[in-house]
């Protein structure tokens, strides 16, 4: 069966799927429903969902918030796709060296590598933004920072165990370059697990992304699910609203990346392959 066949075996991916197209459908139109800055006082402070014209109410400030939570969900899958985009890269030239060459340069690498993994990820996120300017570019750079060992040791193992097959003793007999080699047959068999990390890491990236806004180390010219949450913390019993929309937009973001990420994982699987 097909990769598509397979995925779409799995109902649960089947819906995450659609959670996240709608957010992303939501994330590009944002500018056509809401074009006004979402910063912006669009009318009266406190007000509920479905009162003075708002559809989820509105802040302390009297900001839509369905407008904050259509221009957070742009933030939100931007960074998380960026942070992984990096994270992934970073991850596999470390890993690849790593379990490609051995000896010396692995050891390196992997005391590298959990030299990283010691610090408590968000604490050195909320450490590295600290250090830099609040920007989008600084959180895309402290979450990949804090995400790529996990995929060094990943393709590490990959690479470990794939590095002595035949395929890769004719390369070397055929007086192939060792770039070629690990990027040209290695790599490629390597990717399925890469592809199911990265895509689970998209959720966390999301989550550490919302949790430095939610602490205002977010970039503050731009407006995100955490921002929203942050800013309405201390409204959580006179105006749920606030909070509520904003985190459930979260939950469900979050919810559909791991539901896809476990699709693409069946999908993947080779023993999965050969029982259909």
């Amino acid at each position: 069966m097909t990769f598509w066949k397979l995925f779409a075996r799995n109902r649960g991916a089947v819906l995450g799927l659609a959670i996240i197209a709608t957010m992303t459908f939501l994330a590009f139109t944002a500018s056509i429903f809401f074009p006004a800055d979402p910063f912006s006082l669009a009318g009266k402070p406190m007000s509920p969902p479905g009162e003075n014209g708002f559809l989820l109410g509105s802040d302390s400030l009297g900001r839509d918030v369905a407008a904050g939570i259509a221009h957070g969900a742009k933030t939100s899958l931007l960074i998380g796709l960026l942070a992984t985009l990096v994270a992934v890269f970073i991850g596999i030239i470390m890993g690849a060296l790593a379990g490609y060459y051995g000896g010396v340069i692995d050891n390196l690498l992997m005391r590298l590598t959990e030299m990283f993994q010691t610090i408590p990820s968000f604490i050195f996120a909320i450490l590295l933004v600290a250090i830099m300017k609040p920007s989008i570019e600084s959180i895309v750079i402290a979450i990949a920072v804090v995400s790529w060992p996990a995929v060094a040791r990943l393709v590490r193992g990959e690479f470990l165990s794939l590095r002595n097959r035949e395929f890769v003793q004719a390369c070397h007999t055929l007086g192939m370059s060792d770039i070629r080699i690990m990027l040209g047959e290695i790599l490629p068999n390597c990717l399925s697990p890469v592809i199911v990390i990265g895509s689970l890491m998209v959720a966390t990236a999301i989550l550490i992304e919302s949790g430095l806004a939610f602490l205002g180390l977010g970039d503050p010219n731009i407006m995100s699910w955490g921002f929203q949450i942050g800013a309405g913390r201390t409204l959580l019993r006179s105006a749920w609203w606030v909070c509520t929309f904003p985190g459930i937009a979260i939950l469900v973001t979050v919810l559909a990346i791991n539901l896809v990420g476990e699709g693409i994982n069946d999908a993947l699987n080779p023993r999965l392959r050969e029982r259909t």
